[in-house]
């Protein structure tokens, strides 16, 4: 017992352990500093009641304490009434032993610097040599669904192959633009945000999708009709929804689902970096069967070089996660055996509010 107090004690990140209620039983130093807080006035109390965490992870934490998962959440402004909000990951998982004991462990941004700084060097390296293997990996893709078409086109040309025709005009111009654009990983062009119909970047993705890498799934849209358009880059939504659509299609090596949904969340609000808050109420869901994350990369699944996959570059989440970042939209992943679910959350475009947004 003396030895694991210390090991608590010691952990460099806040961590917090709840009880079946969610009421904060133990906090370690890093957590009372973190929180400015002192145990005393942490423990014995709720933690959503003490810890501001700006997203709605009420109901994905529960679903996680009852089926006995990890939940990990990326970028998203954490705080207390006794500081300020500072951009956050955060991992929720069961404790080992218990029947409805959680850890939640908060790693603050400048934490996580502090921790790598001592193999800055080699990080710079490694990711030198990445931005070559990025730029092989994301042209993939568009491949995919461009040689899917040209196979089709190869048994005879039909009028339903105006279609397909179609589709290879649109991807070659869009590896033209991503070959431009995709020098290196941090140095992608701004966004050039338009007023974007959420579902015809999503039927876009889905054709390139069926006829390519996810020719082997099958592919279910429950789509809201309704839904006001977002402000986005459709070519960087485009890539984005491509590179969700692969990461699924991989997972399930030899056939599942693939469910595309679209829905209104009046909930979701995040802070951005000025103070200000933005909602995002457009949610776009990507949900697979397959076996699900592995707990060891889950929690750095949106990380650069982070892959679940042999000879996976672990690139194509991480430039999902930035391209959302940048056009002011928020993406999160709850897995569990069987059912892995991405959700991509934006605004909706200034002129756009059939809705109510206000």
């Amino acid at each position: 017992m003396i030895l694991e107090a210390r090991l608590w004690a010691s952990l460099p990140v806040p961590s917090l352990m709840l009880d079946g209620q969610d009421v904060i039983t133990m906090s370690n130093p890093a957590a009372e500093n973190f929180l400015n807080m002192s145990a005393k006035a942490l423990e014995g109390q709720r933690l959503w009641e003490k810890v501001m965490i700006d997203a709605p992870l009420e109901g994905p934490f529960q679903r996680a304490r009852i089926n006995r998962t990890s939940l990990f959440v990326n970028d998203v402004d954490v705080g207390s009434g006794e500081r300020a909000p500072m951009l956050c990951n955060i991992q929720f998982a069961p404790l080992q032993g218990s029947e409805d004991t959680m850890i939640v462990m908060i790693s603050p941004r400048e934490i996580a610097s502090r921790i790598n700084q001592n193999h800055s060097t080699g990080k710079a390296a490694k990711s030198a040599i990445g931005m070559a293997e990025m730029l092989a990996h994301e042209i993939k893709n568009p491949l995919a669904g461009i040689t899917g078409a040209a196979q089709l086109l190869s048994m005879g040309l039909t009028p339903e192959d105006q279609e397909m025709t179609d589709l290879i005009v649109a991807e070659s111009r869009r590896i033209v633009k991503l070959l431009e654009q995709v020098e290196q990983f941090g140095n992608l062009r701004p966004p050039e945000l338009k007023p974007v119909n959420i579902h015809d970047v999503l039927d876009r993705a889905r054709q390139s999708a069926a006829v390519g890498f996810g020719a082997h799934m099958l592919f279910v849209e429950q789509y809201d009709p309704s839904l006001p358009q977002t402000m986005a880059d459709a070519d960087q939504l485009l890539q984005v929804f491509l590179n969700l659509l692969k990461n699924a299609s991989e997972a399930c090596k030899d056939a599942g689902t693939l469910r595309l949904r679209t829905f209104y969340d009046t909930s979701l609000r995040v802070r951005r970096s000025d103070g200000t808050q933005a909602r995002l109420p457009l949610q776009v869901e990507i949900i697979d069967d397959g076996p699900g994350l592995p707990r060891e990369i889950a929690d750095d699944i949106f990380e650069p070089f982070v892959s679940g996959r042999e000879n996976g570059t672990g690139l194509g989440l991480a430039l999902v996660s930035k391209l959302i970042g940048d056009a002011g939209g928020w993406i999160s992943v709850e897995s569990v055996p069987g059912r892995t679910v991405f959700r991509v959350s934006l605004p909706v475009a200034p002129n756009d509010n059939a809705l109510g947004e206000t």
